[in-house]
């Protein structure tokens, strides 16, 4: 792969160079992961569920904080772990590609489900930021802060994240730490959280589950499944329908919510309340001084050691990363969904030309709009009714389970987490809480909306 390190040490020694050991290490975690299958925990009327892609960043994590006790040739050193991270970004377009391509060919059913489920994607994405914001400043969060309330941080947000900040930045950190916290805990919170309100009889059935449409595949059945169960047999079916149908619209439609509106929301609730509410955190009124200077030093260090260890991704690099990552998925593809690998290999040829053609767009624009909307608009289009081959497009792209694009973008995710232990380690518990915050708004936020629109 041609990748470029900047003032970078070499290290000597080992049987695989960095870039083949990186790559080994993918291959070797993903069929793990894949292997290990999902497994649910049972919690009250929910459940945790722990997919392979829960596995992958795990296995992957536990071997970058492990580097220092293995064998020179198996570790993932900071210089790799930075590599990971650079990956990461052009593989989640991968996923954002897949995305576009099942709006698409839905178009018809989003247009029938009715304007409730328009107007309540405001609230998905506006609840995080009210609940989660305030709290977050109020805990002394700074700008990790962003990353983590504009919205409940799942894949999209990560790439949107990932290009305009980069993963190595504030925002990055705070959006992979709620990434990281909604995955294993997400599931089991949301559950209660949903299960309580229902029982307060304070919304309709229609538009509690609506709000439990938030973006993830997981909390938005557990959510849906704690509604139902305190409804008749009959609006149980209901609660299901409008729930998938709402996760449909978050998980796709979602993005240019988050990129246009929760984003810049969540930038200048930022600017405003931080000077006010930063200053009411404990932290803040007994050591401001302190914690300046403290985390001044730690962004001092941050800045250095991603200075010293930049990874730039010239166009060979990319197209190598999305070959390979399409690989990968198709491995995970083939081992979860039983589609066998070369069946698979036509959808995701489809699947990389729209990021190519995507990217292309970005550049000929000169970066104005994001190579994730292009990518997104070109996907749709291809399985629109507006394409005349939309059908071949969806026949193709259909044997290749969107959950199989996950597993390798989080497989990336785990590998390079390692680096930034130490501003994790900064943010400890109080990003759990505003977490948590963070998936009540959403929740809360669209129910409240689109109980103003249900028939």
């Amino acid at each position: 792969m041609a990748v470029m390190e900047q003032n970078a040490a070499k290290p000597q020694g080992g049987a695989f160079s960095d870039g083949v050991r990186l790559y080994v290490w993918a291959i070797v975690i993903l069929v793990i992961a894949e292997l290990i299958g999902a497994i649910s925990i049972k919690a009250g009327h929910g459940k945790i569920v722990l997919l392979p892609m829960v596995w992958a960043l795990l296995l992957g994590a536990a071997l970058g904080l492990s580097q220092a006790r293995l064998p020179r040739f198996a570790q993932i050193d900071l210089p790799m772990q930075h590599r990971a991270a650079a990956i990461l970004q052009p593989a989640l377009l991968l996923f954002v590609a897949k995305l576009g391509l099942l709006v698409g060919g839905s178009l018809p059913k989003l247009v029938a489900a009715g304007w409730a489920l328009v107007f309540q994607e405001f609230g998905h994405f506006v609840g995080t930021i009210i609940l989660g914001l305030p709290v977050a400043l109020m805990l002394g969060i700074k700008r990790e802060a962003i990353g983590a309330t504009f919205s409940v941080g799942r894949e999209p947000s990560l790439a949107i994240i990932g290009e305009k900040y980069g993963f190595d930045s504030p925002e990055g950190r705070g959006v992979l730490a709620e990434y990281l916290t909604g995955t294993i805990f997400g599931a089991v919170f949301i559950s209660l959280f949903a299960g309580f309100v229902a029982s307060l009889n304070l919304f309709h059935p229609h538009s509690l589950a609506m709000g439990a449409g938030v973006g993830s595949g997981s909390m938005m059945a557990a959510a849906a499944g704690a509604i139902a169960a305190q409804q008749t047999p009959e609006v149980a079916k209901e609660v299901a329908t409008f729930a998938a149908a709402s996760n449909l619209i978050t998980t796709t439609i979602g993005t240019y919510f988050t990129l246009f509106i929760s984003l810049p929301l969540a930038v200048w609730g930022y600017r405003v309340m931080e000077p006010v509410l930063g200053r009411m955190s404990r932290r803040g009124r007994a050591n401001a001084e302190a914690a300046a200077v403290a985390d001044a030093e730690a962004a001092k260090e941050l800045k250095q050691a991603s200075k010293a260890h930049t990874v730039e991704m010239n166009f060979g690099a990319r197209l190598f990363a999305w070959v390979f990552s399409g690989a990968l998925a198709l491995i995970g593809n083939s081992l979860a969904f039983k589609t066998p690998f070369l069946d698979g290999v036509p959808g995701m040829l489809i699947i990389i030309g729209a990021v190519l053609v995507g990217e292309a767009l970005y550049y000929v624009t000169r970066r104005k709009v994001p190579a994730v909307c292009w990518v997104s608009l070109i996907a749709m289009f291809l399985t629109s009714p507006a394409f005349p081959f939309a059908p071949v497009v969806e026949q193709f792209t259909g044997k290749i389970n969107f959950l199989a694009l996950v597993t390798p973008m989080l497989t990336y995710a785990g590998l390079s987490v390692a680096k930034d232990v130490p501003a994790f380690r900064r943010l400890g518990w109080r990003i759990v809480i505003v977490s948590f915050l963070a998936n009540a708004g959403t929740f809360l936020g669209a129910a409240i909306i689109a109980e103003f629109f249900h028939v």
